[in-house]
């Protein structure tokens, strides 16, 4: 039997960014940050909904999504060497209609593939967010970016639709980054990320990778599943850049994004994971989404969790994910970056903000949505 968790809710979150912090930041209700934010995420929500529409009427954008997933999620059974004809059954029946308001508890051979791998949401734009104390630059454009670690495999497919145009958006480069199953980035020694006495970190570029979306805003990636560290709930980062530098060895670097945000998982499949090794391993204390101060600050009217769905008959055989992004390229902002990638090696930047003592920092700003501000 293959089981499957599809989050039925997925999000087109947007972000933008403001300066690197390294502290929670919260808006008192009716100071103008807040006033500022509250007209930001109406105003986000009008556009999306236009764009609703406006992508239901153009080019089958939908219908083509849901085709990709569906031949993409066939395609990596077969690489796997799992059968491509076995039904999708969703299982944690009570689960999914309790937490993401879904009234589908099982799933046959019949099944139409648009219910299972569509990602029709909500979206809403954050105007304040930081690409948080581990960013690193100069990464490798790359599919796989698993390098030697061990996890559950997972694919993420992101797609990225301008609010504005309400198309998608081809061209960009995506950085996309997380913590390893034991809760540690690369690229970044630090006090608070794994042994910081360990400088060989900084050369080691573990489940960070770039892409550049296709004529579809279309990026795909095989990493492993991020493990947890104290203080934030699991979730991976990412930016946009529309300009930048290519190099003849395969990396990119960029001082300016138009975007910076995180995407989460459900909290059970995050169980699911935790139970399984190497995660077993992580000593560090375990956020759990409800405990997550940045996905609470949103948790009534966000819901930025990935669509999901089981390879196989368990973790092992692999997870697919897919969220839709909806962004607004005119933004426009430089960043800090902890570290950049050489040809020689990583180099730390002085100048770099990073996490007191041995707690991750915070985001500023209205995470989440804005795709969350930060920490790492």
């Amino acid at each position: 039997m293959v089981f499957v968790r599809s989050l039925l809710s997925a999000v087109l979150a947007a972000f933008s960014l403001v300066e690197l912090t390294t502290a929670h930041t919260h808006h008192l209700p009716g100071s103008p940050e807040a006033i500022k934010r509250d007209l930001f995420q109406k105003n986000a929500r009008r556009s999306l909904a236009n764009c609703q529409d406006e992508l239901s009427k153009r080019g089958g954008i939908y219908e083509k999504s849901v085709a990709r997933r569906q031949q993409f999620a066939r395609d990596v059974r077969s690489a796997r060497g799992l059968s491509t004809h076995a039904p999708y059954k969703r299982d944690l029946g009570t689960v999914l209609n309790t937490d993401h308001h879904s009234n589908l508890t099982g799933v046959t051979n019949n099944t139409d593939p648009f219910t299972l791998f569509t990602g029709n949401s909500s979206c809403v734009l954050g105007p304040e967010t930081t690409e948080g104390p581990y960013y690193v630059d100069g990464e490798y454009v790359r599919f796989d970016v698993r390098d030697d670690q061990q996890g559950a495999d997972t694919y993420v497919e992101l797609q990225f639709i301008d609010v504005n145009a309400c198309e998608p958006v081809p061209g960009i480069y995506v950085d996309f980054w997380h913590a390893n199953a034991t809760g540690v980035y690369s690229g970044v020694v630090a006090s608070g990320n794994g042994d910081s006495d360990d400088g060989s970190n900084l050369d080691s570029t573990f489940c960070r990778g770039l892409q550049e979306t296709d004529e579809d805003g279309v990026i795909q990636f095989l990493s492993i599943f991020p493990g947890h560290y104290t203080g934030r709930a699991i979730h991976i980062h990412l930016a946009a850049h529309q300009d930048g530098t290519f190099f003849s060895n395969n990396t990119f670097v960029s001082s300016n994004v138009s975007h910076v945000g995180q995407i989460f998982f459900d909290q059970s499949l995050i169980d699911a994971v935790e139970a399984t090794s190497p995660y077993t391993s992580n000593t560090q204390n375990l956020t759990v989404n409800s405990d997550d101060d940045i996905l609470a600050e949103e948790a009534g009217t966000i819901d930025p969790f990935v669509e999901y769905v089981y390879l196989g008959d368990d973790i092992s055989d692999g997870i697919f994910s897919w969220i839709a992004l909806g962004i607004d390229t005119t933004s426009s902002y430089q960043i800090s970056a902890a570290s950049t990638l050489t040809e020689d090696g990583g180099v730390a930047n002085p100048n770099a903000g990073g996490p007191p003592g041995s707690m991750p920092p915070g985001p500023s700003g209205s995470a989440v949505s804005s795709a969350v501000s930060s920490a790492a």
